[in-house]
């Protein structure tokens, strides 16, 4: 077996320090995020919300790790890694040196039962099954060696490595017998350099850095997680969160509101830089945020009712009444993938209620329907009423229904809702798998939350996982979104 095994790193790999990282930092104080609404759970495997998956981050670990300027893996709870020549096994040696923050080892074990847990029919763990399914219960070889092997008439796919070794290890001897769903990671020691200090239900979550984290003198963790403490304050809305940051009970606001940043970040504080505005460019995949319509339901699952209120989103009125002109308009699930060489060329939705009524009297709607939307949040009113002075021009009834972060997320993952505001993050690896294929339709808790179906793109996923070149992969991802937009 060992002679089929291909290793890395290469015998020449070096850590190296971050370039991220300032040498001059200092450790200490504390820094308070704005962390929006409560979230469903701290644990990442449950809860897909962009804060939890940030701070499960800090806490636990991958085997291997993602080098921020090559793409390269990196040794993390594994020091070595290997790939069988035909691609179907993958083995992992874990650091001797790693153990948690109550000073157990990190084990092989540790990293089977995380696996089982996560692939297990009463775990919530949504698009990680689909993810990490690929492979067999993975088989302990020593107390520092673990083995994936991919199961039988499993196509080879570019993103195994990425399914077997990014995925958070929990510590089997704090969680084995518990709840797997419930666990609120309180009381469960990390492997991270930091854990959960204190929860103030409904108000905020302090996290504190481990003083004993095994990879704090890495060249590779200097100059990073200097912070002692960490504080995650939640917000009703994100005009609550502003005036907390006026008043210094934050620090940090990330701003997804263009007229605050544009039109209320003014003033003697602003003017005298006791509070920084700050743009942070950088090259990442572009996400995207909308209506987001269930196609398992009446009467979304028929595409001219979806077309038709497509058309009655008055998006350009939006951004520029509602949003200072500081969003572009996107007729793409993939806009980074276009431009000259590639223009797209998806139909544009842009506002037409005559359009929008021929589309419902053809799909059997010329009297309208009612539907309820499912919001999170009082900031939608506004584009929610705009959008409902389309609808009634089409007797087409919306009712609204608020519920709060949790509430809006226990919904999305059993898909209870007719229509929503929702948005999506976007990954330098892509995986159209988890969002778009049929499989994950029903899944519960799965990334595909409007239940689109579609065989001829479910084939295109399924060919794009042994594509050898980034141009295939572009190209297969590029049909894929003209299918969608369809």
């Amino acid at each position: 077996m060992i002679a089929s095994l291909v290793w890395h790193p290469a015998t020449n790999w070096v850590d190296s320090v971050d370039p991220a990282a300032d040498p001059r930092a200092r450790k200490g104080g504390t820094i308070r995020f704005n962390a929006a609404q409560p979230p469903k759970s701290f644990n990442a495997y449950v809860d897909g919300n962009a804060y939890t998956r940030m701070m499960f981050d800090l806490m636990y670990e991958n085997l291997l790790a993602v080098d921020g300027e090559t793409l390269e893996f990196a040794p993390c709870l594994a020091r070595r890694w290997a790939v069988s020549e035909d691609g179907n096994e993958f083995v992992f040696v874990l650091d001797a040196r790693a153990h948690w923050s109550d000073g157990h080892p990190v084990t092989a074990e540790d990293v089977k039962w995380t696996f089982d847990i996560v692939m297990a029919p009463s775990s919530d763990t949504g698009p990680w099954k689909s993810m990490m399914g690929v492979f067999e219960s993975p088989e302990v070889v020593d107390a520092q060696t673990v083995s994936f092997r991919k199961k039988g008439g499993t196509p080879k796919d570019w993103r195994d490595l990425l399914h077997c070794g990014l995925f958070y290890v929990l510590p089997k001897h704090a969680l084995e017998g518990r709840d797997f769903n419930a666990v609120d990671f309180s009381d469960v020691p990390v492997s991270g350099a930091y854990r959960i200090a204190r929860v103030a239900e409904q108000v905020e979550t302090v996290y504190a850095r481990v003083a004993t984290w095994w990879r704090r003198d890495f060249p590779g963790c200097r100059g990073v997680c200097n912070f002692d403490r960490i504080v995650m304050r939640y917000f009703t809305d994100n005009e609550n969160a502003f005036e907390a940051l006026k008043k210094r009970a934050i620090d940090v606001y990330p701003v997804y509101t263009a007229r605050i940043l544009n039109e209320e970040a003014r003033g003697e504080k602003f003017d005298r830089n006791w509070i920084l505005r700050r743009g942070v460019r950088n090259h990442n995949p572009i996400g995207f945020q909308g209506f987001a319509m269930n196609c398992r339901r009446k009467p979304f699952d028929d595409v001219r009712v979806r077309k038709a209120m497509a058309l009655l989103i008055d998006r350009e009125t939006m951004n520029r009444t509602m949003m200072s002109n500081a969003y572009f308009l996107l007729d793409s699930y993939f806009p980074d993938l276009y431009g000259a060489a590639n223009p797209c060329a998806n139909e544009h939705f842009g506002y037409d209620v005559e359009r929008a009524k021929r589309l419902l009297a053809e799909a059997g709607y010329a009297d309208g329907f009612e539907f309820s939307f499912l919001s999170r949040s009082g900031g939608e009113d506004k584009f929610l009423s705009l959008f409902n002075h389309a609808l009634e021009a089409c007797n087409v009834r919306m009712k609204i229904v608020r519920k709060d972060f949790a509430g809006w997320m226990r919904d999305m993952d059993s898909f209870a809702f007719d229509m929503t505001w929702a948005a999506w993050g976007a990954s330098v690896f892509r995986n159209l798998e988890t969002m778009w294929s049929s499989a994950e339709a029903d899944r519960k808790g799965s990334n595909n939350i409007v239940g689109f179906r579609s065989a001829e793109v479910d084939g295109i996923i399924a060919a794009e996982k042994t594509m050898e070149t980034m141009a295939e992969r572009l190209d297969a991802y590029r049909r894929v979104d003209a299918l969608i937009a369809k």
